[in-house]
């Protein structure tokens, strides 16, 4: 799941959507919310202008995916590794920070 997400700086439309988003964060909440989204992601090309204009959504949401972004080995080896290890786990959010549910 989290490790096939998309790389940091890619272009998508979401379904609905009428402007294209840079994704800037995967596996991330909102700061008044408890839920855990895959991306977030500002407008492209101007990026992040104000934070109220950030765009908190799902995988599924995705319609078209216009670029992908950076993939090095860094990025590769953290997808592997970071995210890759997420998804062994579920995950809840405990004082504004996500976490491992515990048992």
């Amino acid at each position: 799941m989290y490790k096939d997400l998309l790389p940091i700086g890619s272009v998508v439309l979401l379904k609905g959507g009428e402007k294209r988003l840079m994704i800037c964060g995967r596996v991330v909440c909102s700061g008044d919310s408890e839920t855990i989204h895959d991306y977030v992601g500002c407008y492209y090309p101007e990026g992040i202008v104000d934070s109220s204009e950030l765009f908190f959504f799902e995988q599924e949401a995705i319609e078209d995916i216009f670029f992908i972004g950076f993939q090095d080995r860094e990025e590769i080896q953290y997808r592997a590794g970071v995210l890759g290890e997420l998804d062994k786990h579920e995950l809840t959010v405990k004082d504004g920070q996500i976490v491992i549910r515990e048992e």
